[in-house]
C-alpha cells in the first residue's frame, strides 16, 4: 500500500552553523551552539506554544534539505564505525533517509515574541542555518529516557581533541566577542574538538576550514592537537 503524505513546515531554524562540514554528529554534544526557531504562518500563534516554556528541553523533527540533492540510501557508512563498515539505513541517523526526516532533542532556553514573530530560542543544537521543522513536541524525561536502553554500536566514548589558538586568533576571538557578545572561541573549541574530519580524512595533517556566523575558522591538524591559525569575517 503506497500512502502519499503532505508535511508542511511549522517553522525555519536560524544557527551558526551555516554549512555541513563541522555540525556536531548528534544533539548536546556541543552546548555552546545556539540557535533560533522561526514559527511560521499560520503556525505563528501564541496559544501554540503555550506553556512550552515551563519544559527544559524540546525534541525537534526536522527535513533533511540539503540531502535531498545527494538523494536516499538503504545502507550507509557511520562516522562512529570509522567509515568501513556499512549498516542499514534505519539502522543509523544517517541524512539520506527515505523520506529526509531527522529529530534532535534539544535545550529550550527561552520562548519570545519579536517583531511580530515569534521564536524558541535553543542551544546545543546540530541543526544547519534554514533548516525547515515539521513539528516540535516537549522532551519528558520519564518517557523519554529508558533506564536500560542498549546503544548497539554507538556506545564507544566519543574522543575530543585539545584545540590551540595562535596570538592572533586569540585576539579575533576577544575582539568579536566584544563586538558582538557571541562566545567565538568556546563554540570553536567545542565543534572543531569534536574533530568533524570525514574518516577517510583522519590521517590528513592539512589545513581544515568552517563557517560560523560571518567567520571563516582555519585550522592546522597536528598528531595530537588541532591549532586555530585563522579568523577572518565572511563577506
Amino acid at each position: 500500500m503506497n500512502v502519499q503524505i503532505t508535511v508542511e513546515a511549522v517553522g525555519v531554524v536560524h544557527s551558526c552553523l551555516k554549512e555541513k562540514f563541522g555540525i556536531p554528529r548528534q544533539p548536546g554534544m556541543a552546548p555552546s551552539v545556539t540557535a533560533s526557531l522561526e514559527l511560521l504562518p499560520p503556525f505563528d500563534r501564541e496559544e501554540m506554544v503555550r506553556d512550552l516554556e515551563h519544559f527544559s528541553h524540546v525534541w525537534i523533527h526536522f527535513y533533511f534539505h540539503r540531502a535531498v540533492q545527494e538523494g536516499g540510501k538503504t545502507t550507509v557508512r557511520p562516522p562512529r564505525l570509522g567509515g568501513k563498515k556499512r549498516v542499514g539505513v534505519f539502522a543509523s541517523r544517517s541524512p539520506h533517509r527515505p523520506n529526509y526526516l531527522g529529530m534532535s532533542a534539544v535545550k529550550l532556553t527561552g520562548v519570545r515574541r519579536e517583531k511580530g514573530k515569534i521564536f524558541l530560542d535553543l542551544a546545543g543544537v546540530d541543526l544547519l542555518d534554514g533548516t525547515p521543522v515539521v513539528d516540535i513536541k516537549p522532551y519528558i524525561p520519564y518517557s523519554d529516557c529508558i533506564s536500560g536502553a542498549e546503544d548497539g554500536y554507538t556506545g564507544m566514548r566519543n574522543p575530543t581533541m585539545e584545540v590551540r589558538f595562535t596570538s592572533e586568533a586569540e585576539v579575533f576571538c576577544v575582539q568579536y566577542e566584544q563586538k558582538t557578545g557571541r562566545a567565538l572561541r568556546q563554540l570553536i573549541v567545542e565543534l572543531v574538538g569534536l574533530d568533524p574530519r570525514p574518516p577517510f580524512q583522519k590521517k590528513s595533517r592539512k589545513e581544515f576550514g568552517m563557517l560560523l556566523w560571518d567567520v571563516n575558522v582555519q585550522w592546522h591538524v597536528y598528531e595530537s592537537y588541532f591549532e586555530i591559525k585563522r579568523l577572518t569575517r565572511h563577506e
